[in-house]
């Protein structure tokens, strides 16, 4: 359950439409009752920004019975003009969003039931989801603008097997090898959230937040 998996991905101007750029799931071994880490831009309409939107599901909580735990990004530059690297780092203690090795979201562990433990599969992938995604459903896919295209390259992973047990050694997030983000990337990541985030579930007040704990 160590894993870092990074690409480097570029958005061409995918227009009410969501496009799911990546995710870790383990949906195929626990069907109504799996795991998820993902990375998303969201559709949009013409002349608006893409947003970027990071989510963990736990234990069945998006089968159905949806307990997201959203949080979503506004990026400091247009992901359709050119390649950028998104990471996300998974460890026993933390998960870790990147932005071109800039760090937009730590997701700590804060108790086993509310961290994903279980192994998962890696996904790449579009797919509609206009009945929420674009501006929680107003818009729906126009199909005027395909074929839909997003482009990877230096696709990179690396992780332990989850048979590896005790004698797997936790990535770090950070360049210097220490446990944990450093101070610098801490600084980053709230210069991020200060400036480009834009939906918070624990922040939301129309939510229900018992189902949320680790808020």
């Amino acid at each position: 359950m160590i894993v870092l998996y990074s690409i480097v991905f570029r958005l061409f101007c995918i227009f009410l439409l969501f496009d799911n750029i990546w995710q870790l799931s383990n949906d195929e071994d626990h069907p109504g009752n799996h795991d998820e880490i993902d990375i998303e831009f969201l559709g949009t309409t013409q002349d608006k920004p893409y947003i970027l939107q990071t989510n963990v599901y736990i234990r069945g909580s998006g089968d159905g019975n949806i307990i997201g735990r959203e949080m979503k990004f506004r990026l400091w530059f247009d992901p359709t003009r050119d390649f950028h690297n998104y990471a996300i780092l998974w460890n026993p203690s933390e998960i870790i969003f990147f932005v071109d090795d800039v760090p937009i979201r730590r997701y700590p562990r804060k108790s086993d039931a509310t961290f994903p433990l279980r192994p998962m599969w890696v996904y790449g992938s579009i797919w509609d989801a206009s009945s929420w995604a674009t501006e929680n459903g107003k818009y729906k896919a126009d199909y005027q603008y395909q074929p839909f295209v997003g482009r990877y390259n230096n696709f990179k992973i690396a992780g332990c097997k989850a048979s590896n047990g005790v004698s797997c050694r936790p990535t770090t997030g950070s360049p210097y090898g220490s446990k944990g983000l450093s101070s610098q990337q801490y600084a980053a990541m709230g210069w991020v959230q200060r400036n480009y985030k834009v939906y918070d579930y624990c922040q939301d007040s129309a939510r229900d937040n018992r189902f949320t704990p680790e808020c």
